[in-house]
């Protein structure tokens, strides 16, 4: 399987960057994410690695073939690319039956008849549709057709699969059921993926690695633990993560010492230099605050959010809001007090550039 390696790409439309300086290398058998929030660049980076999009500049290599290099004028379209993709509405064949649809492409490529039966026999149980072979896409359910739309697009045995928010139609319970086939199948195709989302949940639960974006630009591109736990600025941290990642203005003194939201404790480091006499900003999970009687500070219950495995708890602490994840079927009264301290680590944020300055332990 491929190694897929972008230097220096960028798209241009009239004055407006989409995407601007990318450098990217995606390892052979990877499940990498394109992650981040409408108009940022991802799916316009999809669309370049697949042919689909003509870059403004750079070089896309696939599998140690050049198949797009600007100043050379290098540009192989969708099908000497040797790719395959999903579509976000799975552009079945209405007309078709599902045995169809899946051996179309194949006919195409003008595979003998025995070929094709056995290849799209092995898809059908892979994706578990054999039942449907002969109904109509109009008689499949939503995750029905997109196993059908994922069979296809396999079908042909493509180096990598490319993938543009497949999930999105598909309600709530459905698409969790997805993310656990996608993962299985990823592991059976041994193939490349590469999956654009704005869900950050799904980037977590299927990558092995994930690109997130702004703007055009590269934020981040590491595990998904590793981006949750040691994001590079405010706007990872922030992205990534639900509930939401605690932001605190404080300011850092002399040996460690740190004062924020009318809280003073010690910042002992466990990754990066912790600056001296700067201001900065907190940023604390969720998981990581631990309400228990046995806390060192208090603070009053504002709302909680009970979901029967985990309750969310709004806390106020002298006028700072603090969110607080609680795991089990526990409940609080509002403007009850609670006692917390804070467990594990936090980080620490450049308050003017956002970036991530040093990761450790608050201690109060």
């Amino acid at each position: 399987m491929p190694e897929i390696i972008l230097k220096n790409v960028s798209k241009r439309f009239g004055k407006f960057v989409a995407v601007e300086s990318l450098n990217l290398e995606i390892e052979s058998n990877s499940f990498i994410t394109l992650l981040g929030p409408s108009g940022c660049g991802k799916t316009t980076t999809l669309r370049m690695i697949a042919g689909l999009e003509t870059p403004t500049e750079g070089i896309i290599t696939i599998d140690g073939k050049t198949v797009f290099d600007a100043d050379k004028g290098i540009n192989l379209p969708p099908i000497k690319r040797d790719v395959g993709f999903l579509f976000q509405n799975y552009a079945l064949w209405p007309h078709m039956t599902v045995y169809q649809n899946i051996a179309f492409g194949l006919e195409n490529l003008k595979w003998d008849k025995a070929r094709i039966r056995a290849r799209v026999t092995e898809l059908l149980e892979m994706l578990r549709i054999e039942p449907f072979e002969k109904r109509y896409p109009s008689e499949l359910s939503g995750g029905q057709q997109q196993r059908v739309a994922i069979a296809r697009t396999l079908a042909p045995g493509p180096k990598v699969l490319f993938m543009d928010e497949p999930l999105s139609n598909l309600d709530a319970k459905l698409r969790m059921e997805m993310r656990t086939e996608l993962k299985r199948l990823h592991r059976d195709t041994d193939s490349t993926f590469v999956y654009v989302t704005h869900d950050q949940l799904e980037a977590m639960t299927l990558s092995t690695r994930v690109c997130i974006m702004e703007n055009g630009l590269l934020q981040q591109y590491a595990p998904p633990l590793e981006m949750y736990n040691n994001p590079a600025n405010v706007f990872v941290a922030d992205f990534m993560g639900n509930p939401t990642i605690n932001f605190v203005e404080g300011h850092i003194g002399e040996g460690g010492q740190l004062s924020f939201g009318g809280m003073k404790a010690k910042f002992e480091s466990i990754a990066g230099v912790v600056p001296k006499n700067k201001d900065v900003k907190v940023g604390i999970r969720p998981e990581y605050i631990h309400i228990d009687e046995e806390g060192e500070l208090e603070a009053t219950v504002y709302s909680t959010l009970p979901s029967g495995m985990e309750t969310t708890v709004k806390l106020d602490v002298q006028g700072t809001p603090l969110t607080a994840v609680v795991f089990g079927d526990v409940d609080y009264p509002v403007d009850s007090k609670v006692r917390f301290s804070f467990h594990k680590a936090a980080v620490l944020f450049d308050k003017e550039t956002g970036k991530n300055i040093a990761k450790g332990r608050i201690l109060l």
